[in-house]
């Protein structure tokens, strides 16, 4: 799934991470080679890094917030780690924000504001990494779609429910081997075209909960863009794994040049 925080190709949070990333770590580490070596003039350099720090991580936070309410699939595996670099990024800032707030010029360092820093920069570096995984396995904000996929189409205010169905847009919307996301109240349904004609099925690989809106749509099989499970469109049925329980399909009607979606009924937990 697309975001907001997604322009022509390019996720703009991970572009913006290294700038917080490098002043708040590297003011911990000026810090703690001004204490060690007795440069007092050193302090000084390292809160302003801690303030420009600061300042660009809240910068960051903002694209990253729109990733993680729009961007990452819920109930998936990315959720979670997303929910980890999250938190620790807010601690990391956080705390240096306080060791900021409580430096006294060039005095040295006090030795909680040093351990202070030195943890905070540890949770940065995981935070980093959980960031990194995100990207680069989850592929959150990258738009790495295969050729002639079509321009992103997503919907979210899609009308009531007809006899037919829902009406979710023109035979024409998609070409063969197109998907669109369709958000349906708090359902995520992807809308396919095949050689045979249209199909739906949830957004939501059984393995770790990928977007298969995301993912590649060839000869009725789609295939998760995390980890390559593969699902017939037409039954749910796995086509190859790792994922071992088969995805919900939903019933596609074209009528009048319109195409209507009904949804099957959710089996809960």
């Amino acid at each position: 799934m697309r975001s907001r925080a997604h322009i022509e190709g390019h996720p703009i949070h991970p572009m913006l991470i290294p700038f917080p990333f490098a002043y708040l770590f590297g003011a911990a580490c000026i810090d703690a080679a001004a204490y060690a070596s007795n440069r007092r003039r050193w302090y000084s350099t390292a809160q302003h890094m801690r303030v420009i720090g600061i300042g660009t991580a809240l910068v960051a936070a903002v694209p990253g917030i729109i990733d993680y309410f729009l961007a990452v699939p819920p109930d998936s595996s990315a959720s979670e780690r997303a929910t980890y670099h999250g938190a620790a990024n807010l601690a990391a800032v956080a705390t240096m924000s306080a060791v900021a707030s409580s430096r006294r010029g060039d005095e040295p360092p006090r030795a909680w504001e040093l351990a202070a820093q030195m943890g905070a920069a540890g949770l940065m570096a995981v935070a980093g990494y959980l960031g990194g995984t995100l990207v680069y396995r989850n592929q959150i904000g990258v738009d790495h779609r295969y050729a002639e996929s079509g321009k992103w189409q997503e919907k979210t205010s899609l009308p009531p429910a007809e006899p037919l169905g829902i009406d979710v847009g023109s035979v024409n919307d998609l070409d063969v081997n197109q998907m669109a996301l369709l958000h349906v109240g708090d359902r995520r349904v992807v809308l396919g075209r095949t050689e045979d004609g249209f199909v739906a099925f949830d957004d939501h690989c059984t393995h770790k909960g990928g977007p298969l809106s995301d993912g590649t749509l060839a000869c009725g099989t789609v295939q998760c863009p995390w980890h390559g499970s593969q699902f017939s469109v037409r039954t749910g049925e796995v086509q190859h794994g790792p994922a071992e329980h088969s995805i919900r399909v939903h019933s596609v009607v074209e009528s009048h040049g319109r195409v209507w979606l009904r949804l099957s009924e959710r089996i809960e937990d």
